[in-house]
Formats: structure tokens, sequence, C-alpha cells
């Protein structure tokens, strides 16, 4: 169903491509926009319990889009370092297929305080806990990953086999 990396050499470890995840503070979602047109947007998430969580207004383009079409990429850039004298960039990335539905209950909540920990984490608990139940107004979509992969320029892989 999904296709294979070509350059198998690059290809980034389980173990890498979560830390790639946990790393992140920001994704492109990508789905299937109005009339068909891809529609691709910037979001805050964390990556916990194997599955992309972010927060969305009730009503716009992101959800009115899912609900069409739970299918769904995403994509974290972790490096990309420009190495003007080689003509290239040194890269790091990360990029999950999976079908995005709205959280609700406990969920909702577990993610969304997941979420305020990792961005919200050196404030005191209470203050996060408070903030969290006063956003009633946001939903908590979740993306359960059918598919990853990450792949690393071919310089950081030769730099750990020492070469």
């Amino acid at each position: 169903m999904f296709r294979e990396m070509r350059r198998k050499k690059q290809l980034l470890s389980q173990e890498g491509m979560e830390l790639v995840m946990a790393r992140g503070t920001n994704g492109v979602l990508a789905c299937q926009g109005d009339e068909g047109y891809p529609y691709a947007v910037p979001v805050s998430y964390v990556y916990w319990n194997d599955r992309i969580y972010f927060h969305s207004a009730k009503s716009g383009h992101k959800v009115d889009a899912i609900t069409r079409n739970p299918k769904v990429s995403f994509a974290v850039v972790d490096e990309d370092t420009i190495v003007s004298e080689e003509y290239t960039t040194y890269f790091r990335s990360v990029i999950a297929f999976g079908k995005a539905r709205i959280v609700e209950g406990d969920e909702w909540f577990e993610g969304f305080k997941t979420l305020v920990d990792k961005y919200s984490g050196d404030l005191p608990e209470e203050a996060n806990i408070k903030e969290i139940q006063g956003c009633k107004t946001s939903h908590i979509i979740a993306i359960d990953i059918e598919h990853i992969t990450g792949k690393e320029a071919i310089e950081y892989v030769r730099g750990k086999q020492g070469k």
C-alpha cells in the first residue's frame, strides 16, 4: 500500500524516527482540501502513544477536510543545514501517513494535557490544568499512524559508520 523508500541506506531507524517526532515542535499536516486541492498547514503537535495529536478550532478548512476524508500525511523536518560548498543540505525528516479523527472524553483531556506539557511544561501544573479546562472550544485531533518513514542525508549515515 505504501511505497518503499528508494535510498534505503538513508532510512532512519524506528528509534531515530521517534526521536525526530519527539524533538519537533511543528509539522505540516497534508489533507485533501476543497474541490480536491491539496491542503497543507503547519501545526504544533505532540507525538504520544504512537499517535500525533494537535489542537484545532471546531470549524474551518482543516476540520472540514478531515471530516470529508480522514486520510492524511504529516511531515516533520528535524534538520536542514545548507552546505553551500557541497551544493546540498544535510537533512533529517519524517513523514507519517494515517487517519485523522477528532478525539473526545479522556483521550481529549490526555491529548490536550500532553500538548500543554510539551509547550508550557515550565509553568505550574495548576495553571496548565486550568488552561486545559478552559479550552472546551477546541478540538483535539489524533492521527492514528498507519505508516511512518524517515530519511537523513547520506553524510549523516556515513558519519555514523565512521566513514
